[in-house]
């Protein structure tokens, strides 16, 4: 957990679609790992703008973007009090300090070996002056310290407000680029909370040891930033993507270097990072391992299920015993869909060779994480007439009640 282990680093940053907006045909025929958001295409539209298939696509940055994703943080910061702290109070140094921890957490991605999400997919990190620099219809990804937010309820710390496509062709707001593909985050904007009653400040990594009260900053951008990346909440406590974050005056892993700047990740998140943004040159992590989770009684599952939905899926390695990645299973989609909920899961980004052995087990998530900490990956896999009017009746689902007790036994199929 996040403050005095008892505040959440991250509630609010399910897709916001604030345009009906495709179609990027999804890596994983069953649900992905780690885990990811999602978003299903507007079936309501012609093939030409949804794609013709109601299969839930993983949301995921153009990292073909001409000139780079633009990214930009503003400048406005709370002095009265300060919320930003920094062992550098000049202001031009206080800037340059606060820059530096937001390009080293976004090194943390772009470092990750196997990956497509190199550095240069980012353009430079830019300034604006804005207090209310979070716009989510400029196609600008943007870091404020200072906006206000009724998102900003007790025990949020911070959040990543994202904008996602639906249908091809549609942009984020005026004169910004149009949606390529399903799923295309089309802004993602981190706010971190501002000054108010609630006391919360956040150090950089200089000025953490003399502010033990403080919440590691470098920390929490990197896992919003992961956020704005794709992925959503990971079951593994040691992951970057966990929904709880270190004490105050504590971080999270060890601080990134110039030589290995994804130390702070886990192999959960750096096997995620690898399934959403594969690379054609990557031969070491290529390994999955696949299944269904399924009930010894198929009677107790839910109408509409033949597997069991939500369960976590972790593989450990066998000679280390470390988590080398989870899975969100209980679904599985063809084209046209909808999803299927067959208790199919699919963990993919995991290196291979004859060395490589791996053990797993399933469970509920029934805590630490829980059923709303991941809601990208367990309510947005379906759309239907209630949900959206009109919506045809061959695309419609109805995601079910995630499965929070079970026990479970591992057995080899076909």
């Amino acid at each position: 957990m996040m403050r005095a282990l008892a505040q959440r680093r991250h509630v609010a940053h399910a897709a916001l679609v604030t345009v009906a907006l495709l179609a990027w045909q999804s890596v994983c025929p069953a649900a992905c790992a780690y885990s990811f958001n999602y978003q299903v295409a507007d079936m309501r539209e012609a093939a030409q703008i949804s794609g013709g298939t109601a299969c839930p696509q993983p949301t995921r940055q153009n990292i073909s973007a001409a000139g780079g994703i633009a990214i930009q943080w503003s400048t406005s910061l709370s002095t009265s009090p300060a919320t930003i702290l920094t062992v550098n109070q000049i202001t031009a140094d206080r800037l340059a300090e606060i820059a530096g921890t937001i390009n080293a957490a976004y090194s943390m991605w772009t470092g990750v070996t196997g990956t497509a999400l190199t550095p240069s997919v980012f353009a430079p990190l830019n300034t604006t002056a804005a207090q209310d620099g979070c716009n989510p219809t400029d196609g600008v990804d943007t870091i404020c310290f200072n906006q206000a937010d009724p998102s900003f309820t007790t025990g949020v710390l911070a959040f990543t407000r994202v904008t996602t496509s639906d249908a091809l062709g549609q942009p984020a707001g005026p004169s910004t680029p149009d949606a390529i593909f399903i799923g295309q985050i089309l802004d993602a904007d981190i706010l971190v909370r501002p000054a108010d009653s609630s006391d919360v400040t956040f150090a950089t990594p200089a000025a953490l040891a003399a502010n033990p009260s403080a919440y590691d900053l470098e920390s929490v951008l990197a896992h919003e930033i992961g956020h704005s990346l794709g992925l959503g909440h990971s079951g593994v406590w040691r992951a970057m993507m966990s929904p709880f974050g270190p004490a105050p005056g504590q971080y999270l892993g060890t601080r990134p270097t110039p030589s290995e700047p994804d130390a702070p990740l886990a192999d959960d998140d750096r096997a995620g990072l690898r399934a959403l943004y594969p690379s054609a040159s990557n031969d070491a992590y290529i390994g999955v391992i696949s299944g269904r989770v399924l009930p010894a009684n198929p009677l107790i599952l839910p109408a509409g299920t033949t597997g069991v939905f939500g369960a976590q899926i972790v593989a450990v390695n066998s000679a280390s015993g470390a988590v080398a990645a989870a899975a969100l299973g209980g679904w599985s989609c063809a084209n046209p869909g909808p999803a299927q909920f067959d208790g199919s899961y699919s963990i993919a980004g995991l290196p291979v060779g004859a060395s490589q052995n791996y053990t797993i087990y399933a469970e509920p998530l029934d805590g630490p994480l829980e059923p709303s900490d991941v809601p990208g990956a367990t309510t947005a896999l379906c759309r239907n007439a209630i949900t959206d009017p009109g919506w045809p009746a061959q695309f419609s689902c109805t995601s079910p009640p995630v499965t929070t007790e079970f026990s479970t036994t591992i057995r080899s199929g076909p």
